[in-house]
């Protein structure tokens, strides 16, 4: 007894013509760094949903501290989160808030 077995052939026609479905962008994070470079025999870490600060003696993480709360702040005051600013905006609300970025070496 001889069978004949026939199999359908697949068909991938339908799929070439879909939609591609394309993964949606990853959203952005943003997150301030503060590190502390003094120490006072104290591990010290802060961490906040847009915020990491590690390091320093007491008075200077206290320092960081205050200064990326008055930036959310500010950032809540706009409306805005931290993914959301310019650089240029960000500048700004850190000089707002007594940040200063340091002048690069005249040589």
């Amino acid at each position: 007894m001889i069978l004949d077995l026939v199999f359908p052939r697949p068909s991938f026609a339908h799929m070439s013509n879909s939609p591609r479905k394309t993964k949606p962008e990853p959203r952005k994070k943003a997150v301030m760094l503060g590190v502390g470079l003094d120490s006072d025999g104290h591990k010290r870490v802060t961490t906040g949903e847009n915020f990491a600060l590690v390091g320093g003696s007491k008075d200077t993480h206290e320092q960081m501290t205050e200064k990326v709360i008055k930036i959310n702040e500010q950032l809540h005051a706009k409306g805005k989160r931290l993914e959301e600013v310019s650089s240029e905006e960000f500048d700004d609300i850190a000089h707002k808030v007594g940040l200063r970025r340091p002048q690069p070496d005249q040589n």
